[in-house]
This record gives structure tokens, sequence and C-alpha cells, in this order.
């Protein structure tokens, strides 16, 4: 689309769907925050899109509908998921070296030297002195980073603003004209960025999203959709467990947390997503240390299955309990029942905001519950419970949240159909991309989306897969933007367009910092050009992204110095 001059073009826009309300302004009277750009979210990302905005010299507001910033980056997951560091670049590097930075003063080392932490990591070190990057951290730390980049670029910033998502949309054509929240306050901007694990400035405009599993033929994969018999990492059953209440009989009933429902045809797409959890934030240190609390509603049937896995010698109850400093973990799901409340979130997508709160809500009190039927529960066996018993909650963590992480791990939710649909072909490497606006590395991780009762009468998991590509991957900015018939004024760097499989991967928090940016730097350009973001010419979105740091092709030899 060309530029347009006002006086003779706005009808003819605004009739064709195609305004991006550059030129609007609010009614005579109406209270409304404006700015160039809206990013709705707390996320790493959210922040990340404000900071480049800033940077690129236009006026941005953030609408969060946390009181916490960083999303899962501060709320747990502090042994990031890198995968290839050379190819995370630009801001996300920066917070990186934040973090470095925080922990080069021997001040942030409270309950352990630095020495004593030593330098763990995930094949490479958490502590990368030669790129003054550290990628291991504490969820406070993480927080600190994100109020800093607020802090330091002046960034106007509204918290626990929850989005109308009835009504509080408004669209003239195909473009967002201004949004509301539940507290009454409007917003205008010429471009929105959606910013949130749920995508629900997205849905709201009317763009068009999935939830759950496609099947294999929908892009002509391999490793989406229903995976009954695939076995990967060690999130299974290894050896016959029995369902039943009474072992070897069906009419006894199954136990708890073990669905009924048949798991479906192998290869076939459904509405079932991976699990969800809390990535707990825990402490040996008898100083910084809180028992595990008892929930309120604590039910021990929810565990019995638990016990049938020790009963059958699994012994891996401290595999992902991942150090970070200060003698604390990162501690993630492990094993064929562990923290991961599979098949409990499957609503969660398009829920009310009051539905969600009862599934998180849940989700607390499932693992809570485990935690405390772990350290208590006489049946758990007695050199496990002894060791758990000398960890706790981290009690200088979440300290307005009852040591307990702010953020349920969204490991996926709505994903938006757009201008193109990243899949396992890319990420493997089977077709190329011609338009990069970040790259990727992790392998294609999904979590388990279901419990069943097989055949053979024993009980699985089903969904947990773990395929890695040969070499990092390009992303395409088409999986960035909606269709343009949709929505010409937004962009989605989280709810990206893409199969399940291949968001498995790309569901990494360091991309998500790297399509924050990138998603800015197309906001921003389509405002200065006054176009669609669908019709900013790609070869200046590169000029200026590379410029900015982003990694946009990997070579062997690729470095990455902090800006």
């Amino acid at each position: 689309m060309q530029k347009r001059n006002f006086a003779c073009l706005v009808l003819a826009l605004f009739l064709s769907g195609m305004w991006t309300s550059c030129n609007q302004q609010p009614a005579e009277g109406d209270d409304v925050i404006q700015a160039d750009v809206l990013v709705y979210g707390g996320t790493a990302a959210a922040v990340m899109a404000a900071v480049q905005v800033k940077q690129m010299g236009k006026s941005v507001i953030v609408v969060s509908p946390d009181q916490h910033l960083g999303g899962l980056s501060s709320g747990g997951l502090g042994w990031t998921d890198t995968g290839n560091k050379r190819v995370i670049g630009g801001l996300a590097r920066q917070f990186y070296h934040k973090i470095y930075q925080h922990y080069q003063d021997s001040a942030a080392w409270k309950w352990q030297t630095q020495s004593a932490y030593g330098n763990r990591g995930q094949g490479t070190p958490a502590i990368d002195g030669a790129e003054r990057t550290m990628w291991i951290f504490e969820p406070s730390a993480a927080e600190a980073a994100f109020e800093d980049f607020i802090q330091e670029y002046d960034i106007e910033l509204y918290r626990n603003e929850w989005l109308d998502r009835e009504s509080g949309v408004e669209m003239l054509g195909s473009s967002i004209n201004r949004i509301s929240t539940l507290s009454g306050k409007k917003y205008q901007a010429k471009q929105f960025i959606d910013a949130t694990y749920e995508g629900d400035l997205m849905a709201a405009a009317g763009v068009s999203y999935h939830v759950g599993r496609e099947a294999n033929s929908v892009y002509g994969e391999e490793w989406n959709g229903i995976q009954t018999g695939v076995l990967h990492h060690d999130h299974y059953f290894k050896k016959p467990t029995d369902p039943y209440q009474e072992k070897g009989n069906p009419e006894s009933g199954v136990l708890a947390r073990i669905s009924t429902e048949p798991p479906g045809e192998f290869g076939e797409g459904d509405k079932r997503i991976q699990a969800y959890c809390f990535r707990m934030c825990l402490s040996n240190h008898p100083d910084n240390r809180v028992p595990f609390p008892k929930p309120e509603g604590y039910d021990p049937e929810q565990y019995e299955l638990l016990v049938r896995v020790f009963e059958d010698g699994w012994d891996e109850l401290f595999r992902k309990f991942d150090p970070i400093p200060n003698r604390k973990t990162d501690t993630n799901n492990h094993g064929p029942f562990s923290t991961d409340n599979i098949g409990m979130n499957y609503d969660y997508p398009d829920a009310t905001y009051e539905r969600r709160r009862e599934i998180i809500a849940e989700h607390e009190t499932y693992q809570k519950g485990l935690m405390y039927f772990l350290a208590n529960d006489p049946r758990i066996p007695k050199e496990h419970q002894d060791e758990l018993n000398q960890w706790g909650l981290a009690k200088d963590e979440f300290i307005d949240n009852g040591n307990w992480p702010h953020q349920l791990y969204i490991r996926e939710a709505r994903r938006m159909i757009g201008n193109y649909v990243m899949t396992e072909h890319e990420v493997m490497g089977k077709r190329p991309v011609t338009e990069s606006v970040g790259m990727g590395s992790y392998t294609m991780d999904s979590h388990n989306v279901q419990r069943y009762i097989k055949p053979d009468g024993f009980v699985q998991n089903e969904g947990d897969i773990g395929v890695k590509p040969e070499q990092p991957y390009q992303i395409h900015l088409g999986a960035l933007l909606p269709r343009a018939a949709e929505c010409t004024n937004l962009t989605v760097p989280i709810c990206v367009s893409s199969s399940h499989i291949a968001f498995g991967s790309i569901r990494m928090e360091p991309v998500f910092m790297i399509l924050g940016q990138s998603a800015a730097t197309v906001a921003v350009q389509a405002i200065e050009e006054e176009i669609a973001v669908q019709d900013v010419p790609y070869d200046k979105i590169k000029e200026r992204l590379e410029s900015d740091g982003q990694i946009l092709a990997y070579t062997k030899e690729a470095t990455s110095a902090t800006k």
C-alpha cells in the first residue's frame, strides 16, 4: 500500500478496512491514554518490545494485566532454555548482560559464594565471561532487570489492567482504534502489540487462531498430532503401572489424574494442549527455607499413582532440581508423575478470566499438595523424603505471594493463524525461511498432553516430544503478522503463527524476547511509512534489526557482542 495523502485517502482507506488509525484522535471529552504504540502484556517480550519502540524514537505505553514484569523469566524459569546462545542477540542479550552485571556484585551472593556456585549450565557455562552474559539466575534478579529496563527508558506502564475481552477492542475496518480495560481506562495507539501468553488482544480483535494439536496431515508433519506410543525424555511410565483403585480390577475405579477417555488415533489432531506447572524456586539453606505448606483442599488421594511409581523403583525425584545461584533451584517437571498437571488445562486458552483463575488455583493446590505429600506421606521412601525435607520454598522469593511463583507456566495457549505458519519443516531445516526476524534453536519440546489407559490395561502418558534441530533455524516475519484482511496494525511475538510442534521450540523465553523486539521494529516502521504492518518492506526491517544486534542467520562462526 502506498503512502497516504490524508486529505484525499482517509475515507477510501476507512471504507476498505485498511486505516491503521495513525491519524485518529479521541472524541472531544474522552479521557483516553494515547501513544504511538501500545504493548499489551507484562511478559519479557512485552518489556523488550516497549524498549525497542523507545529506542526507535516513538512513544509507548505498556498495559499489563500483571503486577510483576517478566512473565516466566521472572516467574521461576531461571534455568534458561537457551539452545545455541550464539543466535540470541539484540535486547535479549542485553537482558542476560544485566543479569551478568548483577552477579558481578559480591552483595548478590547472600546465601553462597560465587565460587561455591561454580559455573554450572546446560552444556555451556552459566556465566560467559567473554560475552559478559549470564544465563541462570534467581527470579528476583530477573524481575529487577526488567524493572531496570522500564526505568532506564522511562516507559509508561499500567499494571493490573485487564483487557475487556467482550467489548474492549474497538475496530475501524481491519485496524484496532482503541482498547479499554476492566477498570474503565481507555487506550489509543497507532500500532498494537499482543505480548501475552494467551493472545487475548489478538483474539478480541478477530484474528484467526488455533488451540490444540493439528493433525499431521494439515502441514505434512511427523511430530504433531496425537503421539500414542512415542516415548521421549523421561516423562513416561517405564514399567507397567496399574491405574485401578484395586490393582487388576477395572470395576474398582480409576486412580485420580488418569483419563478414562480414549486417547485418539495416532497422528490426528485434538484440542488438548501440553501440561502447565509452576517453576518453583526452592532453597536448602536453613535460614532461607520455608517448609512445604499444606494447601487448603489437600487430598492425598490425588497422588496415589505416584506411590505406585515409587513402588516400581523410581529414584529420579531430584533430577530437575536445577541449581541457580544462592543455593536455590529452578524446579521443573520430571518423571511420569510430577509437577506437570496433565489434562487439567484444556479450556484455559479461551476461558474467561474467572475460569482461568479457577484453573490456576487448581494447579497451585495440586502442586503444593504434591510437595506436601512427598514431604510428609509415610509411603514415600524414607531416603527420598529425608532429602526432600532439606528443601523448602525460598523465603526471599515471591515474597508477596507466599513464596509461590506469581506466573503459571503457560506452555501454549492460542496460536495465531497468520501470514506465514511456522512448522516442523522450518524448524528442522527442511524448508528455507526467506524473511527472518530472529532465530530459535531449542528442541521441539512438547510436554505431556494426556494420561490414559492403554489397551493392555496399564497407564501411560502421551504427548511428550523432544526432537532436536540439527542447527538453529530462522523465524519468518509472517509468523508475527495477522492476515491483512483481519488486522493491519497488530503484531504478535508470543502467540505466533505456528503449528503445535514447531511452537514447542519457538516458545522459549529468549526467543520471545527476540520476537518482541522484532515485532516492535515492524510496528514503528509501519507508523513511519504510514502503512499496514503487512506492507513494511522486509529489507527495511532487516536493516534495522541487524543494526540493533539481532541475529537473523546462522553460521558456525557467528558471534554476538553485548551492545
